[in-house]
């Protein structure tokens, strides 16, 4: 992974927990790391210094709620949608990416 990656994990990742309303130390312990490093460890991860491993990513995903995609993904706007989109029901998702593939077969 880049270093351009590593800072929008980062970047992605202070964004969620922020939202989420969680120190960095608390959502350390959240995810299971010892509370004498929790801090530190997750401040590496949202600078940009340490990547995650995909397994922490996504335990760090489900503690704030936010679907592991969305700190990978390289275009903003997919990023903000998949954002959108995993909070709304199952239901709607459903409905809402049926109506997204008649739009796009109407194009096509």
């Amino acid at each position: 992974m880049s270093k351009t990656s590593h800072s929008l994990f980062g970047k992605r990742m202070r964004a969620a927990r922020q939202m989420a309303e969680l120190s960095q130390d608390r959502l350390g312990v959240r995810i299971g790391l010892d509370e004498g490093c929790s801090s530190a460890r997750i401040s590496r991860y949202e600078g940009g210094v340490h990547e995650p491993p995909f397994k922490t990513a996504e335990s760090i995903a489900a503690a704030l709620g936010v679907p592991v995609a969305y700190f990978y993904c390289p275009d903003e706007t997919l990023a903000q949608l998949l954002l959108t989109l995993s909070r709304l029901p199952k239901p709607e998702q459903e409905r809402l990416l049926a109506l997204a593939q008649e739009r796009l077969a109407g194009l096509e």
